[in-house]
């Protein structure tokens, strides 16, 4: 089973529309064709975005539902420990969170619509980098 790290941005498109990628990236990992890795921070980054009212405004999904999908989630991820910090590695200090996991996660991939933010950092430490579609497509989805 492969195992990934979600950016923020895929997990909030996923939540957004039931008709791409992002959506079917997250179904995959629900059915366990995948596993999700994260670390505490990245997943309290993931809970803390998904709550701003902007958020809340643009995938439709009240605080409470928001919860139950987190708590849902939460009993998918493998955990990660942060063993080392690697900062600086990235040009955006708040994707260094998600190169973190992956890096001490041992992912096979760090999934995100920022391929050239994350390259630097991700070529250094032998992390794959994979938008959803490009996962989907390995996946034979």
């Amino acid at each position: 089973m492969r195992r990934i790290v979600l950016d923020t941005s895929v997990l909030i498109a996923g939540l957004r529309s039931s008709l791409g990628a992002s959506f079917l990236v997250l179904r995959a990992i629900g059915d366990r064709r995948l596993r999700l890795l994260a670390t505490p921070p990245l997943f309290l980054e993931y809970e803390d975005v998904l709550k701003r009212p902007n958020q809340l405004a643009a995938h439709h999904l009240s605080p409470d539902t928001v919860d139950a999908v987190l708590t849902e989630l939460a009993a998918l991820i493998e955990p990660v420990e942060l063993n080392f910090r690697w900062r600086p590695q990235l040009r955006d200090p708040n994707d260094e969170m998600v190169l973190e996991a992956a890096i001490n996660g041992g992912a096979d991939a760090l999934v995100t619509f920022n391929i050239k933010d994350f390259s630097p950092g991700a070529e250094r430490f032998g992390i794959g980098l994979r938008t959803p579609r490009q996962l989907l497509k390995e996946l034979g989805s």
